[in-house]
């Protein structure tokens, strides 16, 4: 990236804007947006390591589109190998049902379809094969104790596994069975079809999910199965926590801690290190040079950047600590790249055009937290306000309620202790979008504001974005010109 006007000061992403330059790319599908930091990654997205936010159903999708999430470190062990294994089980092309026998109620199903954002639950007969599907419409005005024999639909449509196979790992071989499966929905009227192998479920497919696949390279590892990535923390035995995490399967290791420039971090990082891990390694946060250089130099292979830019992070008004993000980007991603590593942007990104700037000012791939905490996916379980409008709750992980979580091996007085200090948000309510309450909505957003934006640099690349975007710094004003207009002035 280089600039039109230097900057004077440090700055925001809402500092700054993109210019258009002669381009040669015809098409935003023509961009290619995989990460190039060692993680194969296909789209340069990362879901933050946050108990709110990231879970299997969230790490399972976020990988079928190519991209990658982080369990948090606050899970316990056994939970985390349960769910590495969950997620490796799962298939890169069809989506995880969520199902009930026939002897089901209407009120277990409704708790269920928030659980997806296909909204439907798959009920089946005791061998596991379909025997109909329930809708949310099926529920209106029905008994809540009702059995679900009574009022499922029979199924006009169950697709055959078989003839599924491969399609989407490769998204131009795959077309001709996606767009077959596309069709056979739309012929049949309905968005939404399980998926049989040897008349067993092994699945559902949504016609936009048929779509997705065809433009969206899942995220796999040596073996066909879907990454994975987990946090370990920089206390405690932290080798002994990360062995197991790779003897999981984990295909990329984060060491977090809110102060990555510290010796109990380089410690951690050597503890790592001398497990000589065949993954990725992950460690910050910072956002400096002199700290992204020392973090590479002791054994991460990419630096987490980005110190209270978030929105469930009170840092900066507690400590003052902190720098602009996109100023801590620019100068991280220049020091690691001449140390031989890579920066993930952490935190900040509101809009797609965030997203774009991070990635052109030098981040290989871009986390975000809270933006993901109101869909689906996330393991919070949908409320419902006053209004009627769904949300899930979300938290700051240096929140006192996340330091309390954290410390619950410890005794009573020194839980309480701790959660005296808190630099986050303890409870915060993220509503759900009413037109992309799905996780895979948001990205297909971001990913197509990015490709755009690449498109207007001239980019097929990421590479090719970061050495021909041109930036300029604008005013406020400059900044609320650019944004949409929701009514008539």
């Amino acid at each position: 990236m280089r600039f039109l006007n230097e900057p004077s000061s440090d700055l925001t992403y809402s500092d700054v804007f993109l210019v258009p330059s002669r381009s040669d790319v015809t098409s935003r599908l023509d961009v290619d947006l995989s990460a190039d930091d060692g993680t194969g990654s296909s789209i340069p997205l990362v879901v933050a390591n946050m108990t709110a936010v990231t879970g299997k159903r969230m790490a399972e999708t976020m990988a079928r589109r190519g991209g990658l999430a982080v369990l948090a470190q606050d899970v316990p062990l056994e939970v985390l190998r349960d769910v590495t294994s969950w997620i490796k089980s799962r298939h890169p092309v069809f989506e995880t049902p969520v199902t009930l026998l026939a002897s089901g109620t209407v009120i277990d199903a409704l708790h269920l379809m928030g659980k997806r954002p296909h909204g439907a639950v798959v009920v089946v007969d005791d061998d596991g094969g379909v025997a109909g599907v329930v809708r949310s419409a099926d529920c209106d005005g029905q008994d809540r104790f009702a059995s679900l024999a009574s009022v499922m639909r029979h199924q006009p449509l169950v697709l055959d596994a078989a003839t599924l196979d491969g399609a989407g790992e490769d998204s131009e071989t795959g077309q001709p069975a996606l767009l077959a499966a596309f069709e056979a929905m739309y012929a049949a009227g309905t968005d939404f079809a399980p998926v049989q192998r040897n008349g067993l479920l092994t699945g559902v497919l949504t016609r936009k999910g048929a779509l997705r696949s065809t433009i969206y390279r899942p995220s796999l590892d040596g073996g066909g199965k879907l990454k994975v990535a987990a946090a370990v923390g920089i206390n405690g035995d932290v080798a002994g926590r990360a062995a197991e995490l790779l003897a999981a399967g984990v295909d990329v290791l984060v060491i977090d801690t809110a102060h990555g420039h510290q010796h109990k971090m380089f410690d951690a990082l050597a503890a790592v290190r001398s497990l000589d891990p065949a993954v990725p390694v992950v460690a910050g946060n910072v956002v400096t040079a002199e700290a992204t250089r020392e973090l590479i130099q002791a054994g991460a292979d990419i630096v987490k950047v980005g110190v209270g830019p978030g929105a469930m992070c009170t840092t900066r008004m507690m400590t003052a600590v902190g720098r602009p993000q996109l100023s801590a980007v620019l100068e991280c991603a220049a020091a690691a790249r001449a140390a031989g590593g890579r920066i993930w942007a952490d935190g900040g990104v509101r809009y797609p055009r965030d997203v774009a700037l991070a990635l052109a000012a030098g981040a290989s791939q871009v986390m975000i937290g809270s933006w993901f905490a109101g869909t689906h996916e996330s393991p919070g379980d949908l409320q419902t306000d006053a209004n009627g409008r769904l949300y899930k709750e979300s938290f700051g992980m240096a929140s006192a309620r996340a330091v309390q979580n954290r410390n619950q091996r410890e005794g009573a007085f020194e839980k309480d202790r701790k959660a005296l200090f808190e630099e986050g948000i303890s409870t915060s309510r993220m509503y759900l979008d009413p037109a992309r309450p799905g996780v895979e909505d948001l990205l297909d957003m971001i990913t197509a504001g990015l490709r755009s934006s690449m498109s207007y640099a001239g980019a097929a690349d990421l590479a090719a974005f970061r050495a021909r975007a041109v930036a300029g710094i604008q005013s406020a004003a400059g900044y609320e010109e650019g944004r949409p207009v929701p009514q008539s002035w």
